[in-house]
């Protein structure tokens, strides 16, 4: 435990915001640029704003977890970390696992709270922006299993980056659907089978990933 512990403190310092990977804040800039140009886009209709928002935040989020993929694992597989991580003892899966934790501390809150001035941009009611907070509570998780899983698997390719990227989005297609769903039912149901989703994603993804860095590193 001692070793995960300290692997995620690594992890940490290199997603968060000001780490050593340098692109911990993007996610964030890129979600509230969308809340800012969206309205731009559609005109100051504040019915449309209102009824569409919260589906625009939930793109917005969806789009804003790719953008870190590309530090997510590549850099380390070429600097020959996980060589170094499988010499002392520590597999491959529990690494990932690390990856995944410190994946979502680093671009998941700040969004939940970026939420709040893209909502009052979008004009949504209270009601509305808790649901789509829950949702996204709910979501993001999963959004981040799908990143790692995709990213260890492209990590060892040509262009694995802009691949990720669009491997992502149609994996995530579910926790989108059930997520923004939530907001045209009164009932419950969207935000459970969300959360159900993403917490089989977070079980499976560790395991998809690691055995994908194993064999990206025995090739």
């Amino acid at each position: 435990m001692s070793a995960l512990a300290t692997l995620l403190r690594r992890d940490l310092g290199l997603l968060l915001p000001g780490g050593r990977g340098g692109a911990g804040v993007l996610p964030l800039l890129f979600f509230l640029a969308v809340a800012m140009l969206y309205p731009f886009a559609v005109g100051p209709d504040a019915q449309l704003l209102a009824r569409t928002g919260g589906g625009v935040i939930w793109v917005a989020a969806l789009l804003a977890a790719i953008l870190p993929l590309e530090k997510l694992v590549s850099g380390d597989l070429e600097a020959g970390v996980f060589d170094q991580l499988a010499l002392r003892g520590v597999a491959e899966e529990w690494a990932m696992l690390s990856r995944l934790v410190a994946h979502w501390l680093a671009f998941a809150p700040l969004l939940l709270v970026a939420t709040l001035p893209a909502a009052a941009l979008l004009g949504l009611s209270g009601e509305t922006t808790r649901i789509v907070l829950l949702g996204l509570l709910a979501g993001t998780p999963g959004l981040a299993a799908v990143g790692l899983a995709v990213a260890a698997l492209t990590a060892s390719l040509r262009g694995g980056a802009a691949l990720a990227g669009l491997m992502v989005i149609p994996l995530a297609v579910p926790i989108l659907i059930f997520g923004a769903g939530t907001l045209a039912r009164p009932d419950p149901s969207g935000l459970l089978l969300t959360a159900a989703i993403s917490l089989g994603l977070c079980a499976l993804a560790p395991l998809a990933a690691g055995a994908a860095i194993k064999a990206a590193r025995e090739s």
